[in-house]
């Protein structure tokens, strides 16, 4: 047995899922995308947006919530994933979506990723990767280029990027995809399998920041993209290929030959830990409306 989300008998159109808080972002930001892919899939999969809950952390991209019609969590600097692992517990026929950026994930809130995604927790995390820190007015983030000048590398950043893809897949997230806010159709193509997946999904968005990287623009993308399961035929349930692709996913930075990978690298299913926990309560009779009083006395002189 499985969870199942609540949803509407009868589609909203994506208009319904965006709060009246206008966004705040720069004109031009990659994140726009995300917001119009989100709905998009919402309004498909027939979400009631009352029983919808999206967790950020800190960042231009995880003040996502406010614009969205649904219940959200606006959490401490790095501490959505775990906010969203409370929620998804607490409600499991609830879907829980993270939005957050690549240093909110990755930096400080680094720690929480690799145990959600090995626990199989039934949420999809989206990553709104634009390569630096905007919020805070362009530092070098963990998946900055080598040589990128933010405002506290001057002189270019000295460290090798993050390949986020090949680690979330060592982590054992059970989908992996990377997306492109300069395709809105395969952005919500690929959002929506990994909505519609049972189990831990990450999807990394490559979302351009017009303000300060001026280096991983739409213009840097544009023409470089290819989907490796349309064009290349990679099967996303091969783990080895998975992983094969997945180390030569920043090859574009000093190949300006190398093609950015779009599409989904890995999917595997098995059971969530939500999944586990229903089946612990069947084999032994557990209720969820316990007798407090009954159990305390146990324990009362």
């Amino acid at each position: 047995m499985s969870y199942q989300y609540i949803k509407l008998e009868e589609k909203l159109p994506p208009k319904e899922y965006r709060s009246n808080i206008e966004p705040t972002w720069c004109p031009g930001c990659g994140d726009f995308g995300v917001v119009t892919a989100l709905t998009k899939v919402f309004s498909e999969e027939q979400f009631d947006p009352t029983a919808l809950t999206l967790v950020s952390g800190i960042g231009c991209s995880s003040r996502l919530p406010l614009w969205m019609n649904s219940f959200g969590m606006h959490t401490c600097h790095g501490r959505a994933i775990p906010a969203a692992v409370g929620a998804r517990l607490a409600k499991p026929e609830i879907p829980v979506i993270v939005t957050a950026g690549d240093g909110d994930l990755f930096s400080i809130g680094m720690e929480h990723f690799p145990h959600a995604a090995r626990k199989n927790f039934d949420i999809t995390v989206i990553c709104m990767d634009n390569r630096m820190y905007a919020l805070t007015k362009n530092q070098q983030s963990p998946t900055s280029r080598t040589g990128y000048k933010g405002s506290l590398t001057p002189y270019g950043n000295i460290e090798e990027p993050m390949n986020i893809i090949e680690f979330a897949i060592a982590c054992g997230a059970t989908f992996v995809a990377q997306t492109y806010s300069g395709n809105p159709k395969h952005e919500a193509e690929i959002i929506q399998q990994a909505v519609e997946h049972k189990g831990f999904a990450f999807v990394n968005v490559l979302s351009p920041c017009p303000t300060y990287n001026k280096i991983d623009t739409f213009n840097y993308y544009k023409g470089r993209t290819i989907d490796i399961n349309k064009d290349l035929g990679h099967d996303p349930t091969d783990r080895a290929k998975a992983l094969e692709l997945a180390r030569h996913v920043l090859d574009h930075d000093n190949d300006p030959n190398a093609k950015v990978m779009l599409g989904v690298f890995w999917k595997e299913e098995k059971p969530t830990f939500e999944d586990k926990v229903l089946a612990l309560k069947q084999k032994y009779g557990a209720s969820d409306n316990p007798d407090w009083d009954a159990i305390l006395n146990r324990y009362r002189p």
